[in-house]
């Protein structure tokens, strides 16, 4: 769950094949660089349905924090303080519930893949309410998001989730202004983050908010994850294939330009296919596809691109390939849309595994 750092400090009761059991005790090296010393209640918000590592990911910092001088006190707390079970089928054990606590400094909500296809249970949603309105902060991991959109605390608010179900959180509480790149956003003291891993990047920042940057830096070290990743989402999101336009004369050039992303796409050369005027073409692609026809092609090729990269071709074989006018356009498209460069894209979604020597 947490690395090699974790695993040589966890207390080897802690976790069973079948059961897990509450996040009680820590180990503390003395600091003289922490900003906040005094204790911190942290509640994590399980149900039945709980993605385990939106749980097990934000959990492991917070105690890796403890390590370093830091002193949260966790607790993970369910709707009726009766254990619950995760997405994997492991049951979690809990140190009561969520109703009878008092306040706490920081309450997280864990994500379900449940819950962005049907609805937030009202008993649910009920009871996030009013310890969320209590805590001196609230935060989300990943699909929580819609639990605290049910629970009405994201009315009004800048929010994310995972990039996979951003658009059904916006569509069902359009008075969240949903950000879908953003690896987690603040909006006061609301947090809510993106896909499972991205929670441990917010607890990451909770722990710089609360203690300043070395200690947090500390963590991620003993942790071997980034401080702060490059990029947003979109750098690990699918090419977004939206539906084929109405029109039949608008369907005839996307399916030009898809088919043949090279080719010559200039908004002339493409009005010329259809006989219709610059200005028409332009008003279609706004109409139907909420885009111009350059930024369409860009995006076409933009996709390829990244396809290319994916099967190993050098980030000049794939600008060529793609229909790029030359590396460094592709280049600026890269760093547009994903703040990194191809070469950097290609360094992490190539392959997972690792050269080796010999």
């Amino acid at each position: 769950m947490s690395g090699v750092a974790a695993c040589c400090f966890a207390d080897p009761t802690a976790v069973s094949a079948t059961r897990v059991r509450p996040l009680t005790g820590r180990i503390r090296l003395d600091r003289t660089d922490v900003v906040n010393a005094g204790p911190h209640r942290v509640a994590i918000f399980v149900f039945d349905g709980v993605t385990l590592l939106d749980v097990a990911g934000p959990a492991e910092v917070f105690k890796e924090a403890n390590r370093f001088g830091a002193d949260y006190r966790i607790m993970l707390l369910s709707p009726s303080g009766a254990e619950v079970t995760s997405s994997l089928g492991v049951r979690i054990a809990v140190d009561g519930a969520v109703s009878s606590e008092p306040a706490v400094d920081t309450l997280l909500v864990a994500g379900s893949d449940l819950y962005p296809r049907v609805r937030v249970p009202a008993d649910l949603a009920d009871a996030a309410r009013i310890p969320a309105a209590a805590a001196g902060r609230v935060a989300s991991i990943c699909t929580g998001a819609f639990v605290l959109a049910a629970a009405g605390v994201l009315d009004g608010k800048r929010a994310t989730t995972h990039w996979q179900v951003a658009h059904e959180l916006a569509a069902r509480y359009p008075t969240c202004r949903v950000e879908p790149d953003a690896i987690y956003v603040r909006d006061g003291t609301t947090y809510t983050s993106a896909g499972v891993t991205a929670g441990i990047d917010l607890a990451l920042a909770l722990v710089e908010e609360d203690h300043g940057p070395g200690l947090a830096r500390d963590v991620a070290r003993a942790l071997v994850v980034y401080m702060q990743r490059a990029g947003g989402q979109s750098q690990f999101s699918a090419p977004l294939q939206g539906p084929p336009p109405r029109s039949p004369a608008l369907r005839r050039i996307t399916d030009l330009v898809t088919a043949n992303p090279r080719g010559d796409h200039s908004l002339g050369e493409l009005a010329k296919h259809l006989n219709v005027s610059t200005r028409h073409l332009t008003r279609l692609f706004h109409d139907e596809l909420s885009t111009t026809p350059a930024r369409y092609v860009e995006n076409i090729r933009f996709d390829l691109a990244r396809a290319l990269l994916d099967q190993g071709h050098t980030a000049t074989q794939a600008a060529t390939l793609a229909g790029f006018p030359s590396y460094e356009s592709m280049r600026r498209v890269f760093a547009r849309k994903l703040s990194i460069s191809p070469a950097a894209y290609q360094r992490r979604f190539s392959t997972a595994r690792r050269a080796t020597a010999g």
